[in-house]
């Protein structure tokens, strides 16, 4: 089975990681998004209303799993036995960053990175910039899945 885990924090979960899990369905038997706990790092959404936005989205899609996880990524791969660690690209900074996690990823565990463009159309969406946006009443509807409306 190939298996592949799409970590991040998803707070919230954007049309940018709708857009790359969806097109990385055909390539995998079984995707499982891996919500990141990080105790330093404050979040907008709880862990609760991110399992529960991700679930939301991808109620009618038999090879999505929702999970958290804490530690190394390859750690949890090793355990749920995934192969791959599936990455979105927005732009060249965004390969910069993940191309040493992804080196370092496969010298500790033999895990493939699996990196995916975003289409042009999301390429400017990111988590952060959602909250800032939320953070000051503007208008979030066109960047995040229904599921993540206030």
């Amino acid at each position: 089975m190939k298996r592949a885990v799409f970590p991040g924090s998803f707070d919230p979960i954007t049309l940018g990681h709708l857009d790359i899990i969806n097109r990385a369905l055909p390539l995998f038997d079984e995707i499982i998004i891996a919500i990141g706990i990080n105790a330093d790092k404050k979040y907008m959404f709880s862990l609760e209303d991110r399992k529960k936005h991700l679930k939301e989205t991808f109620v009618n899609q038999p090879k999505i799993k929702v999970a958290t996880y804490s530690g190394l990524t390859v750690d949890f791969c090793k355990k749920e036995s995934a192969g791959f660690i599936l990455r979105g690209l927005r732009n060249s900074n965004d390969f910069i960053y993940e191309q040493s996690i992804a080196q370092t990823n496969s010298s500790l565990a033999e895990i493939e990175s699996v990196f995916l463009v975003c289409s042009p159309h999301v390429s400017n969406i990111s988590s952060s910039i959602v909250r800032d946006v939320i953070r000051n009443g503007g208008d979030y509807r066109k960047m995040v899945p229904r599921s993540v409306l206030l």
